[in-house]
């Protein structure tokens, strides 16, 4: 009798070795692992971004004179009176707006209530009108009234670079005298020797600049929250069924055959 027909018809078991299932044990605890802790964080950021938009929905209030809970307030619309410290105007590094390339205008806000001062990001100007001269027309000296979006400073990456960074040919302290990469009330407050500066940053809401073309005209309210964690999460379970798969498919085995010629169901040490 040839082998042929004997391998065509041979029996394959589940016969794992005792290394590939250790490492296949440590590989499925961790890709579970992994998918599970992508669900928490899907959870928490679903729930954030529903706080977050409770809270950009509720009416606007007055900003109150001493915030003792920034993060209770960050995303909520407020009001403010009093006047900008137009002298103290700073530049921030934007992103490019319709093809132009620019920076966000933050002025200190003096308050009318005796509230000491609070940092308004008034909105982006091309790079052609960062000299606060090209915006003179616009410049409001007078007492006003504002509306926006309290947003907390964020901390630097790990790869930025240093904030605040002098003009070429400019004073520290000057109108447009300094770029900075990211909102600091504490830093900027420091270069610019203001006192009583809040530690929440008011980003101002669109369509108040009527009559003053050469204004920066606001900042629509912005939330940069991705939500991919459902995403990673299948990726780790479709990563741990794979394992469990190929380790299924890679540890069938031909069954012994013993000195009778039929297959020997004893566990093979091999």
């Amino acid at each position: 009798m040839s082998a042929a027909p004997m391998a065509a018809g041979e029996r394959r078991r589940f016969r794992p070795s005792l290394g590939a299932t250790l490492v296949t044990l440590l590989g499925l605890g961790l890709t579970i692992g992994l998918g599970t802790w992508q669900i928490e964080r899907l959870r928490w950021k679903t729930e954030l971004i529903a706080r977050i938009d409770r809270q950009m929905a509720s009416p606007p209030q007055p900003l109150p004179a001493r915030i003792d809970d920034p993060d209770a307030w960050e995303f909520r619309p407020v009001t403010l009176a009093g006047r900008f410290l137009n002298d103290k105007e700073m530049l921030l590094i934007a992103r490019p707006q319709q093809g132009q390339v620019g920076y966000e205008v933050l002025t200190p806000f003096q308050r009318a209530d005796g509230g000491g001062i609070v940092l308004v990001n008034r909105g982006f100007v091309p790079m052609d009108r960062r000299d606060p001269a090209t915006r003179a027309a616009g410049r409001v000296e007078e007492e006003t009234n504002l509306r926006g979006i309290v947003r907390l400073p964020q901390p630097a990456g790990l790869f930025q670079p240093g904030n605040g960074t002098p003009a070429p040919g400019a004073e520290a302290g000057s109108a447009g005298g300094s770029v900075w990469m990211r909102p600091d009330p504490p830093s900027m407050a420091a270069a610019l020797s203001l006192a009583d500066v809040a530690p929440v940053v008011v980003e101002m809401l669109p369509g108040q600049t009527a009559g003053r073309p050469a204004a920066p005209d606001g900042i629509r309210p912005r939330v940069e929250l991705p939500n991919n964690h459902l995403q990673y999460a299948l990726t780790w379970y479709g990563l741990a069924a794979t394992l469990a798969g190929i380790y299924v498919l890679s540890q069938r085995k031909g069954a012994d055959i013993g000195t009778d010629g039929h297959p020997d169901d004893r566990i093979s040490g091999s």
